[in-house]
């Protein structure tokens, strides 16, 4: 299973909000908004900090996917 942050993103558009935007309002690093970017996981904490900042759940910004085997 892999972590996708298409929610996030969708989220952000259509809060009209820049991943710059969401780093400033969420107090989180752009280390972190590079890690999201790339699927890649971040901390328990960051994931709060931006649900703090977006008024919603971890489920309304990640999600797991089945990862694509090669047969």
């Amino acid at each position: 299973m892999t972590i996708s942050y298409k929610k996030l993103w969708k989220l952000l558009i259509d809060k009209d909000m820049k991943k710059k935007d969401l780093q400033l309002k969420a107090q989180i690093s752009p280390a972190s908004i590079a890690k999201l970017s790339k699927n890649e996981n971040v901390t328990t904490e960051v994931l709060l900090k931006i649900c703090r900042a977006l008024n919603c759940d971890v489920s309304d910004i990640m999600e797991t996917t089945e990862a694509i085997r090669d047969e």
